[in-house]
């Protein structure tokens, strides 16, 4: 019993100390601390918004358009010059920093919940069950995720958690497939036989003994998941179906100024920067969580 004490009061101290270490590597590596570094500017960017904001980002004003009505370019009050309304677009794209990390972290924290769940059931259970999942799994993955968004962000009605929805609706499928793989795989050693054997429940099984050993991928993919989420959501913003102006998104930023791609570049250049920057950022973090974590996969990108 005493032995048995001391293992579970250990375990917590074991944990935080595997993660430290995760955290060390990780702060060694040139791409996770490029990755950390930008996903940390963009979080201080969308936390401290209305401090760091220069103007109010929804504020039409005459001072922001040139002589001929069109938007200023960068330099003097407007650091990164104005949009077709007269608005700054440096405030603008600080508050949409804040937008796209939202529906980012949202949407992928249910995309892999959902996947999760559906991966971890169907591959503990089998059978009937594993049948039926997954069959609805390959149903999803069958449609084309872009478009199957369009639909369902065109029949609700547009709003910062109902795009986050949308988009983990379409990219749980991913996370379930690999989890049920990891799942079938582990539910056949003779560890989780034994646990079966002398009448342990499945959730003290799946939380006890499978969770541990599937939280690397979980965390791994669902790193990577995020830079999808940012830029499947600019896209729908861009295209007029995700985030609703006057609420500013990296997407709608390009989608409200593109007529004036030619002759104010810089309306669209920012924005497209910000999204390839952030969707970069959390590909380099998660691909080096990949090599740490497993380092069979090394190299295997």
């Amino acid at each position: 019993m005493a032995t048995h004490t001391r293992r579970v009061a250990g375990a917590g101290p074991r944990r935080g100390g595997r993660a430290r270490a995760v955290l060390t590597e990780l702060l060694r590596r040139p791409r996770g601390v490029f990755g950390l570094g930008v996903i940390a500017v963009m979080v201080f960017a969308a936390v401290f918004a209305p401090w760091i904001m220069p103007h109010d980002p929804f504020e039409q004003s005459f001072d922001g358009l040139s002589v001929m009505g069109g938007p200023l370019p960068p330099g003097g009050d407007y650091l990164l010059g104005s949009d077709l309304l007269g608005r700054d677009l440096a405030s603008r794209l600080i508050l949409g920093t804040r937008t796209s990390l939202i529906i980012g972290v949202a949407a992928n924290g249910i995309a892999v919940l959902l996947g999760a769940a559906v991966g971890i059931t169907a591959g503990y259970f089998g059978g009937w069950t594993a049948a039926i999942l997954m069959r609805f799994t390959d149903l999803m993955m069958a449609f084309p995720a872009l478009l199957l968004a369009i639909v369902l962000a065109a029949i609700f009605q547009p709003s910062l958690m109902i795009v986050a929805l949308v988009i983990a609706m379409v990219n749980w499928v991913q996370m379930s497939r690999v989890i049920y793989t990891e799942t079938r795989s582990l539910a056949e050693r003779e560890f989780i036989q034994v646990q079966r054997a002398i009448g342990s429940g499945p959730l003290r099984i799946v939380g006890r003994h499978l969770l541990p050993h599937l939280l690397s991928s979980i965390i791994v993919f669902g790193t990577l998941g995020i830079s999808t989420t940012v830029l499947l959501e600019a896209t729908l913003s861009y295209l007029g179906v995700g985030v609703q102006p006057p609420m500013p998104s990296w997407g709608n930023i390009i989608f409200e100024n593109q007529t004036y791609f030619s002759s104010a570049p810089w309306l669209v250049f920012f924005p497209g920067v910000l999204i390839v920057l952030l969707a970069l950022a959390f590909n380099l973090v998660g691909d080096t969580l990949r090599d740490i974590l497993d380092p069979t996969l090394k190299g295997r990108h």
